[in-house]
């Protein structure tokens, strides 16, 4: 789960972490007004659940209020990676002295946490570890130690040059650490973390994911979820049992099991096609779980065909079949769909499907490349 920056930064607030003056915004008139409490110049941001903001021109710099008027016309509506800016956060303009890069996420490979910290803040990580690894220090935090006074100092000398500064990024390196354990995060990020032109430092942007796993005891960062269209029909799928991830690719995957499902995908791939979906409708016999599948799969406008592989274990394919059957029945379905059957109750499940015009294939190969050859007819 993922948090807007002003939400992340006032996570950041209630544990003492150093942030700018900023107030939420939602019209052109309301960021004209913030200047009059913030003074100028001020930062006109958008607030979308994504990165890469600035370089879509969604983060502005206004220097009088009927600049910040302006920037927050251009900048709402604005489309970023497919999500449409709503909302604006209004900060106060900030003298820079220099720019860092801090983060704490997990380390699968030391099965700890990480702290990682640049000298080049205001870049994206990615584009830093891939133009100048070295500039990347990564502090593995043992997880019986936590985030302790002398290893929250070894990062800041390592970080900064003078003691000052170090001792504010120490206690900064320490509120982090807390923030990242007690809400069960996945992600804290500061891009960047300044030095101000008064030496203090100061939180100009931050970013925070969440474990989904453990949402359930985190009821305040729940109620600050805000799902995106995909994140909704996962949702949706969880509510009806199903697991749903979407994908870029055409070809709509219905299956039981998450190894199948992860094989059939990868068949697709093999053959040269590319799946639509992760879906796994799980082991019940249900035929409702079908209908639901279906539902998920026909939203997503980019499927040009739709291929079911079913191997009967503890779902018994005749009811797979009736539930294609009543969905074909119920739901207009226009595209081509290849079905796989194999398993208990194979042959009901094949007689059952012969009422309807469907392409019945033998095996999970002959399924794929008769997918793919549909997608590209």
């Amino acid at each position: 789960m993922k948090i807007h920056e002003y939400q992340a930064k006032e996570i950041f607030s209630l544990y003492g972490i150093p942030v700018t003056r900023e107030i939420l915004c939602y019209t052109p008139q309301e960021v004209k007004e913030a200047t009059q409490q913030l003074g100028l110049p001020i930062a006109v941001k958008a607030q979308v659940l994504t990165g890469g903001r600035g370089l879509a021109g969604g983060i502005k710099i206004a220097k009088t209020t009927d600049q910040a008027h302006d920037y927050a016309a251009q900048i709402l509506g604005m489309n970023i990676s497919g999500l449409t800016v709503e909302k604006l956060l209004a900060a106060e303009g900030v003298k820079i002295a220099k720019e860092y890069y801090v983060g704490l996420t997990i380390d699968r490979n030391s099965k700890s946490v990480v702290l990682m910290a640049s000298r080049e803040g205001g870049v994206e990580i990615e584009e830093v570890h891939k133009n100048n690894p070295d500039a990347i220090h990564k502090f593995v935090i043992d997880p019986d130690l936590g985030m302790a006074d002398f290893v929250a100092r070894k990062i800041a000398f390592d970080l900064f040059d003078d003691f000052p500064t170090v001792r504010q990024g120490a206690d900064i390196f320490r509120k982090m650490y807390k923030i990242f354990i007690e809400t069960d995060a996945s992600l804290v990020e500061i891009n960047p973390l300044v030095i101000t032109e008064d030496r203090n430092l100061l939180a100009l942007d931050g970013k925070m994911n969440f474990d989904d796993n453990a949402l359930f005891r985190q009821p305040d960062i729940y109620s600050l979820m805000e799902p995106t269209e995909d994140e909704k029909k996962e949702i949706f799928a969880k509510e009806k049992g199903l697991t749903y991830i979407r994908l870029d690719g055409e070809i709509g995957c219905m299956v039981n099991g998450a190894g199948l499902a992860m094989t059939t995908m990868d068949i697709i791939n093999y053959y040269g096609g590319n799946p639509a979906n992760f879906l796994d409708i799980g082991g019940s016999s249900n035929p409702q779980k079908v209908i639901d599948a279906m539902n998920l799969i026909l939203s997503d406008k980019n499927v040009k065909v739709i291929m079911i592989n079913i191997f009967g274990g503890i779902t018994r394919c005749d009811d797979v079949a009736k539930g294609l059957l009543s969905a074909l029945q119920t739901i207009q379905i226009d595209l081509p769909i290849v079905v796989r059957l194999s398993g208990t109750n194979a042959k009901e499940g094949l007689e059952i499907l012969k009422q309807a015009e469907l392409v019945v294939v033998e095996n999970m190969s002959d399924a794929a490349l008769k997918a793919i050859e549909l997608a590209k007819a």
